[in-house]
């Protein structure tokens, strides 16, 4: 197994492995990559669905999202589309995924099936040098607090729109809130984390929307400095593996006219707890 970093902040492709033949160390080896690089990159993996939820077991426990049906046969995949006559794209913000339920995701997987000719890369933030940038005072306001992420927030539900309308569950127009520490504490690496984001976060807890919205904005730009960031150009059978606990993504929306087709799938994570600096 080799690994080619993306960049400082975080990302690696990993080369050499065929992910239909697993075994326990290699499984080792890319768990200690997963914590060490945030995302991880696999070129020309040649997986069926049943082999994508099968890697995806090796790694921990899939789960359903909550808006979107899966494939028929797998409820865990869910389809991550953007049609020709399309404008918007699925989860076209800066975001960790579903940081609005009480135990978030601690992964995702996304694998290529169509992509355009060119275009429709995905960027992501490392956020744990996103918290390193801040200073000692910002740090320690910021470990007190609390946030609350909503599903309903409207610049990330316009992006589900599309998908709603030919895939959602019956709670699809449900408002889904849950809070978690401003600051968490990586429950593998222990360390320290900026766990809001603009898709989600509302508000800090306790604070009205108008008192957080001044600090949220300004961490939201902090957060995706590109220092923290890598960016990753898909390939159909490219599957990249992240951890969701301390990276956000964007995925960009700049292929308009063309189809984009993934599958992903979301692993489950535990409730978020705060890091202390003692």
């Amino acid at each position: 197994m080799q690994l080619i970093p993306l960049s400082p902040a975080l990302g690696a492709e990993v080369h050499g492995i065929d992910l239909l033949n697993m075994n326990d160390s290699l499984l080792a080896s890319i768990h200690a990559a997963f914590l060490r690089y945030g995302v991880l990159v696999f070129r020309k993996q040649s997986l069926d669905p049943q082999s994508f939820l099968s890697f995806a077991q090796c790694l921990g426990e899939p789960i359903e999202y909550p808006f979107v049906k899966g494939l028929d046969a797998f409820p865990q995949i869910i389809e991550v589309k953007k049609l020709p006559d399309e404008t918007l794209n699925f989860g076209g913000i800066w975001h960790s995924d579903t940081t609005y339920l009480p135990q978030p995701p601690k992964a995702t997987l996304l694998l290529a099936r169509e992509i355009p000719a060119v275009g429709g890369d995905t960027e992501f933030a490392c956020q744990h040098h996103a918290y390193l940038g801040l200073s000692e005072g910002l740090r320690k306001v910021l470990l007190g607090l609390s946030a609350v992420s909503s599903s309903a927030k409207a610049d990330v539900s316009r992006t589900r729109e599309d998908r709603l309308r030919d895939a959602g569950k019956e709670q699809a127009k449900a408002a889904l809130e849950a809070s978690h520490p401003v600051v968490r504490k990586h429950p593998e690496t222990g360390q320290a984390v900026l766990y809001v984001n603009i898709a989600h976060t509302a508000r800090f807890e306790g604070w009205s929307d108008e008192e957080s919205a001044s600090l949220l904005q300004w961490l939201h730009q902090h957060q995706v400095r590109s220092e923290y960031r890598c960016r990753v150009r898909w390939e159909v059978g490219s599957l990249t593996l992240w951890d969701n606990r301390r990276v956000l993504h964007y995925p960009v929306n700049d292929y308009h006219g063309y189809k984009r087709l993934m599958h992903r799938i979301t692993l489950a994570g535990d409730r978020p707890l705060a890091f202390s600096s003692h």
